[in-house]
Formats: C-alpha cells, structure tokens, sequence
C-alpha cells in the first residue's frame, strides 16, 4: 500500500480499495485540478478529493461547543452524541477522533477531540492539573462561604475518600457562579454544589487549560491553530497540585 492510500484510509475517506478507486476516478488531484497518483510525492494542504480540501491533518485538535442533551461517545441508543455534529468522515478516522475527557449529557460548552492519543492521555492526566473553567447557574442564592469551602482543600465529595484540590469561585451574581477546577472527578461541579446545600441548574465549560469557548456558536466546531495547541500542550505538563 502506497503511504498516500493509507493516509487517505486513515483519514476516514474509505478502504485501501475505495481510497485507490479515487485514484483511479482521478478524483483526487493537487490545487491546480491535475490528478495525482498514489506513488506521488505530496502536500496534505495540496490536495483535494473532488475538488475539496482534505479534512483536518492527523494529530489536529478539534474545539466544539457541545449543546445540552448530546453525549461524548460514539454510539446511544436514547440521545444524539456529539459526532453528529462533525464531519463523519471524523469517526471513520483511525485512530478515531476522540473527545478528551467528557461533557456530560446536561453540560454544555468546549469540548475538545483529537486523534493524537499521547495529547488525549496528556491532556486527560491527573498530573497535569489542567485548569478547566465551568460557568453554573444555581437553583438558590449563595450562603457567603462556599468559595472558602471550595479553596480549602479539605472539601470531600460522598462517595471519595480523598479531599478536593482546591478549587477558585468567583461570584457573578446571586445565583452564578465561574469556578475553576484542577482535577477532573466525576460531575465534580455539580457534587460540589450538591455538598454546599445548593443545586446547579445549568453548566457550561468556558475554557480548557487557558483555550476559551469564545464566540463559537453552540453545535459548532472549528480546528485549533497550531500555536493554540502548543499552549495546550505547554499547559498539560505535569506539575503539583495546587494548595
């Protein structure tokens, strides 16, 4: 198999015989429209398939802005997930573009995916401590205390043993709310919220290791820069724990 085929394959736009039967349509050429064969020495941001670029290069890092009532899986069989608001060729891809970490079904906001599995694991560590932003709506005003609780590192949730990291709540109003967290535990905004009396209405994540959602309209999505993703990766080092 010729290295520009498996690329192709890998991408997710068909099998080593579909992605050879474009060859042989000449359906795949360089900018200029002239078509290219599979032993051809080539530029991905110089190729096209029907005359469209190719998608996004492997190892690309995708943010989307995931709507309440989407799920971060492949497959469910009650709700939409989040491909199918991506290109499908996305999950067709090999290796899969893969969110990092989840949103859950009732959480809104950035969500970022990757094929690059050694970004996802970076990202994703528990080492890395990277600071994720939540902005939550609250079923009842505030008592006054709960950013100290939250900044203590004594907090525990039910069920986990070990204390909170400290986490930072900034008061936007009498029921809102932006906390940053350093860890990722399981619908850890809302457990938090749960211990302190009150309950979260609604949740959105803003911003993922210093990337912010920004303007990006919700169900939409759009490929990082490759300076957005150094920062990512310079943001994901393993580092200690805040106190």
């Amino acid at each position: 198999m010729s290295a520009l085929v498996k690329v192709l394959g890998n991408l997710g736009y068909g099998t080593r015989r579909e992605v050879t039967w474009l060859f042989d349509q000449r359906r795949v050429t360089n900018a200029e429209g002239q078509p290219v064969t599979p032993s051809a020495p080539y530029e991905h941001e110089a190729l096209r398939i029907d005359g469209l670029p190719l998608d996004a290069p492997a190892g690309s890092v995708i943010a989307l802005n995931k709507p309440v009532g989407y799920v971060c899986s492949t497959t469910d069989g009650s709700n939409p997930t989040v491909y199918s608001l991506l290109p499908t060729r996305f999950r067709a891809r090999t290796p899969i573009v893969a969110p990092v970490g989840r949103l859950d079904l009732d959480t809104s906001g950035l969500l970022l995916l990757t094929d690059d599995g050694a970004l996802n694991h970076r990202l994703t560590s528990p080492k890395s401590h990277l600071p994720k932003v939540y902005v939550a709506t609250l079923a009842n005003p505030l008592h006054g205390d709960e950013a100290a609780q939250f900044a203590s590192g004594t907090m525990h949730l039910a069920g986990d043993p070990d204390p909170l990291a400290p986490a930072v709540l900034e008061v936007v109003g009498p029921q809102e709310v932006r906390v940053t967290l350093h860890e990722g535990r399981y619908h850890q905004v809302r457990r938090m919220f749960a211990a302190v009396g009150n309950h979260v209405n609604h949740l959105q994540r803003i911003a993922i290791g210093g990337l912010s959602l920004g303007d990006l309209p919700a169900g939409t999505w759009r490929l990082l820069s490759a300076d957005e993703c150094d920062r990512l990766r310079d943001n994901a080092r393993a580092k200690p724990a805040p106190r």
